[in-house]
Formats: C-alpha cells, sequence, structure tokens
C-alpha cells in the first residue's frame, strides 16, 4: 500500500501520486526521515491525518460567490414566514476555515434572522482548518470585493487581522469529519440547505457517486444544494435537479431521469479498447461537421443512450465502437465525442480524453458539461490560465440557462 491509496481510502479525495509523494516528503523532511518505507509502515492514525494535512488545500474567502449566500437567506426567509416555529438547518461540508458557514450566519444576520430559527453546522476533514474557524481570526486576504461592509460591522482588527464577533461565532457548529463517516441513518433529510462546493471535483468517479448519495440523503426532501459549477452534471445524474437561480449553482432532489446522462463510469480494471484511435480530423472536417445533416433525433438519442449503458457496464469498448459508428454516420454528433472523452479518461487515456473533449467543444460551444471537463484536466495539469478560461465558458453558459431555459 502506498501514500496515495492511503489518503485516498483515508479521504476519498482523488489525489495525484505526484501530490502523495509531494506531501510524504514534506511530512519526512518534517520528521527527520530519509527512509520512506519506513515512513509508510509507520503511516496510520495522527500520522495520517497530519500528512492529509499536506494534501487538504482549503482556498476561500468570505462572502465568495455572494449570489449564492443571497439566494439562501431568501428561501430561509420563505420557509420561516410559511412555518414560523420550525427552525432550519444548515450543513456547510467542507467548511475549510470557516469563511462559508460564517458568510451564511452574517448574510441571516443582516437579514434580520433571529439566531433561534436557523441552526448553522460546519463540518471539515481538516483538524488544522477547524481550529482556524472555530477561532474566527482572519488575515486580509478573507477579504476581497468591493463591498466589505460587513468587515467593520461584525470584525475587530485584532494580531494583524480581524477577529469575528462572538454572536456570529455562536451562531455555528463547527467539527471535524468526513462526509463519508457521517451518521446518515441519524441525519437523513435533516438539512434544508447543504452547501458542498468544490468538493466532488476532488474525488474519483465512484467517490462521487457516493458523495451524491450521502448528500441526497442528508437533505430534506424541499431542500436546497449549493454546490461548484463544475459538480453540477454529476448531481444531477445522481437525483438531483439544477434551478435557475442568478448568482448560484443550486439544485433540488428530483427522480433520476433516464434521458439524462448516464450514472458516472467505473474506473477500467485493465481493460483495454479494441477501438482503434480515430485520426485526428482536419478543420475542414470540422468545419462541414457542424453543419452536416444528422439522422433521426430518436435514432441519435438510441445509440448514444445504448454507449452510456455499456460504458457504465464496463464495456469501454463496446461503448467506443458505438460512438465511432454513429460518428460515421453522424460526424457533428458532439455527445458522441463527449462519452468518448468519459471513456478515455477512466481507462487511463487523460490525453485521448482531453482530444475528444475539445472536439465536442468544438462542434457545440455550449457543451457545458466537456467545457467543465477540460477545465478539471487543465487544473490538474497546472495550466491554471487555460483551466480560467474553461471555468469562465462553464459559468457563462450555466448562466445563461439559468436566465433563458435552453440549452446552448
Amino acid at each position: 500500500m502506498n501514500a496515495r491509496r492511503l489518503l485516498q481510502d483515508a479521504t476519498g479525495l482523488n489525489i495525484t501520486e505526484a501530490d502523495a509523494q509531494r506531501a510524504m516528503r514534506e511530512r519526512m523532511a518534517q520528521l527527520g526521515m530519509a527512509d520512506s518505507h519506513a515512513y509508510l509502515r509507520a503511516l496510520a492514525g495522527s500520522e495520517l491525518s497530519a500528512l492529509t494535512e499536506l494534501v487538504v488545500v482549503p482556498e476561500s474567502w468570505l462572502f465568495r460567490d455572494p449570489g449564492a449566500f443571497s439566494a439562501a437567506t431568501d428561501f430561509v426567509q420563505r420557509r420561516l414566514a410559511l412555518h414560523p416555529a420550525r427552525p432550519l438547518r444548515i450543513l456547510s461540508l467542507p467548511c475549510a476555515s470557516g469563511e462559508e458557514p460564517y458568510s451564511m450566519a452574517m448574510a441571516l444576520d443582516m437579514a434580520g434572522v433571529a439566531p433561534p430559527s436557523v441552526r448553522i453546522d460546519a463540518i471539515d476533514l481538516s483538524q488544522v482548518s477547524v481550529r482556524r474557524a472555530i477561532a474566527g481570526h482572519y488575515t486580509r486576504n478573507a477579504f476581497r470585493g468591493a463591498d466589505l461592509a460587513f468587515r467593520e460591522r461584525y470584525f475587530m482588527e485584532q494580531g494583524g487581522g480581524y477577529q469575528l464577533c462572538d454572536a456570529i461565532r455562536a451562531r455555528v457548529g463547527v467539527r471535524q469529519g468526513n462526509l463519508f463517516e457521517l451518521d446518515t441513518a441519524a441525519l437523513a433529510g435533516s438539512y434544508d440547505i447543504v452547501f458542498c462546493r468544490n468538493l466532488l471535483i476532488y474525488f474519483d468517479d465512484l467517490a462521487a457517486h457516493a458523495a451524491a448519495k450521502i448528500l441526497h440523503t442528508l437533505l430534506a426532501d424541499d431542500g436546497l444544494l449549493f454546490a461548484g459549477y463544475a459538480e453540477v452534471p454529476a448531481l444531477c445524474r445522481h437525483g438531483f435537479a439544477a434551478l435557475r437561480i442568478r448568482g448560484a449553482f443550486a439544485l433540488e432532489k428530483a427522480a433520476p431521469d433516464p434521458k439524462r446522462l448516464a450514472p458516472p463510469l467505473r474506473r477500467a480494471q485493465a481493460v483495454r479498447s479494441v477501438v482503434p484511435a480515430q485520426a485526428e480530423p482536419q478543420e475542414a472536417f470540422f468545419r462541414a461537421a457542424r453543419h452536416a445533416p444528422a439522422p433521426a433525433a430518436a435514432q441519435l438519442d438510441d445509440a448514444l443512450a445504448q454507449a452510456w449503458r455499456r460504458a457504465d457496464g464496463g464495456d469501454f469498448a463496446g461503448a467506443a465502437a458505438l460512438c465511432h459508428t454513429l460518428l460515421a454516420t453522424d460526424p457533428s454528433s458532439a455527445d458522441a465525442y463527449f462519452i468518448l472523452g468519459i471513456v478515455s479518461e477512466c481507462q487511463g487515456q487523460v490525453a485521448a480524453a482531453a482530444d475528444y473533449w475539445r472536439r465536442c467543444v468544438y462542434l457545440r460551444p455550449g457543451h457545458y458539461e466537456a467545457l467543465c471537463h477540460l477545465a478539471l484536466l487543465a487544473r490538474q495539469s497546472g495550466d491554471a490560465q487555460v483551466a480560467e478560461a474553461y471555468q469562465e465558458r462553464a459559468a457563462r453558459i450555466y448562466a445563461r440557462r439559468q436566465t433563458q431555459g435552453g440549452a446552448e
């Protein structure tokens, strides 16, 4: 068992080998150890927790994505107006150093919502982050944006930073915890609002599937889930439906829709596709393909649905064959290229996956899911500028769908 596998088993995070080795070298240097084998033999309990801290890198700030807090506050006020005697519960997971749950607490306070009406639970895997959240002390980096009136109202300059007032801190209960270790039976349907933003993007397909099921269990049937923009497609494949709320990526529970994309594919276990890779098409082909006549919609939907079913069952070769057959008759099928990208990623062929997704967005520039995947790949490869460009495109498309109600 290596460090990467131990960290993945402990956290569910999709950690790269490079990140695991970097963290292990850093931790060994802190301990004055030189023998990696000896370190791995001792990697358990508190030492595993210490190593985990080096791969969990929280990045947040107060009132990040303010539209989400505005939408959540509106939801709370409407719910309390209908059921004033029923307290609401909000969960923030991961809560990082408390920026998100405290922002929610301040938003509720500014809206005049009394503390007993809403309970906010904040949970994070990192013990260091939890200690910081409980302390409620923030540096200047936690305050971004033009409107910082809340800082004057709720914070006091102290120790080279800003200390959050006791009244807001008292509205939030902070503790260390792991999403996969929560008592879902006891907490089923407990939360009216769940903030789980930018967590699933660090999981592999199976872990993301398991996480979505847990979130579905925790959320009340009439509750709201706030997620990161790149997580919306995965959540929509697991019992959630996106809502049109300006400035926020919000979802609600919904019955699974067979017309939606299939559940996340299982990781390939030494599976090798028998379908030869397509030759690199020329720009002229793409320009023609974007305007090529397509077969009947029902026929296309059936072929794509079959491809998803085969891929989800682990038949990656069969899924790829169906997609290539479809592309032979309809070279403009962006969805076929998208599925080929998913299949390639599951087989560990990251470069091929990126190529297929680039073809997908060339044919359909507004393909939200492909843009999200390209953004994640770019970030994993360290190309922050490209990742940001894809993220911005995806965010614009999502916002347009919210306001227009149509696909690109």
